[in-house]
């Protein structure tokens, strides 16, 4: 079987160095190219050095579209008036599209649906197996428990992370919404701040922390009457992200087109 090329976007970034070093690590996949922002200093260099890693004899450059050609796969952890971009690229050359980014706004949600028409785009706030796990035990728990429970979700970030709520507590709320079977955008809560009044029954309640050098930690938390239920994923090292987008990039391959997630890569969309 031939190997995997693939396109990383956001080259020079924490995730983009982290894809990287994965893909050096990876039996059967190669690097087709390595894309940044035009202007940007890491241009011109060599991907795996930049990345920390043998010199992979790719170098960095500001134009994707010559790059996407070659490739089977782009994995995008960039901006999502980037992401917007190469959906629309990605569906025109019918290649896999695997997006991390957050912060995405309705607009961009529904170019992206309409791209998926056309090619398979993996979308998810989260690309780690474990935070994949704890979104389908809570809508588990969620969806047992009823409103009798309290839902607030808890996470950190380090102190560069630039949208809040995370697309991490987002994608539990939304399962947690799911469970219940209520309106996710209806229900959630963030930014309590003054006089606020008691929580309303149903909501979901988000908070979100910033500081240091924090990958991700995020918790579920269900207060009933009497007793707490908390269920917790700490990510240590961007490293779990990175197998978790190369995993998606390689389920793609041959599927229909359409919009996925994470779920239905790790066989867990029916949970």
């Amino acid at each position: 079987m031939a190997d995997l090329r693939i396109l990383i976007t956001g080259a020079a970034g924490r995730m983009g160095r982290t894809l990287i070093r994965a893909i050096s690590e990876s039996p059967g996949l190669v690097l087709a190219g390595a894309v940044e922002r035009v202007g940007a200093p890491e241009l011109g260099e060599d991907a795996g050095i930049l990345a920390g890693v043998r010199p992979m004899g790719v170098q960095v450059a500001g134009d994707p579209m010559a790059l996407i050609t070659k490739s089977d796969a782009i994995i995008d952890f960039s901006s999502p008036e980037a992401s917007v971009g190469f959906a629309a690229a990605a569906a025109e050359k019918k290649i896999v599209h695997v997006i991390g980014t957050t912060g995405l706004s309705a607009t961009d949600e529904q170019k992206i649906e309409a791209a998926a028409r056309h090619t398979v785009i993996i979308k998810s706030g989260n690309m780690s197996l474990g935070v994949n796990l704890l979104a389908a035990l809570t809508k588990r728990v969620a969806k047992a428990l009823g409103e009798d429970y309290d839902i607030e979700i808890l996470e950190i970030h380090h102190n560069q992370k630039v949208d809040a709520p995370s697309g991490t507590a987002l994608l539990l709320g939304r399962a947690a919404a799911e469970g219940r079977g209520t309106d996710f955008d209806k229900h959630k809560v963030s930014g309590r701040d003054g006089h606020t009044g008691a929580r309303k029954a149903g909501s979901i309640g988000f908070a979100a922390l910033r500081g240091g050098s924090v990958v991700g930690d995020h918790s579920v938390i269900f207060a009933g009457p009497a007793e707490r239920i908390e269920l917790v994923h700490r990510a240590e090292d961007r490293m779990v992200f990175a197998r978790g987008a190369l995993a998606a990039a390689k389920w793609g391959k041959g599927k229909k087109p359409g919009l996925y997630s994470m779920l239905d890569v790790l066989g867990l969309s029916d949970v």
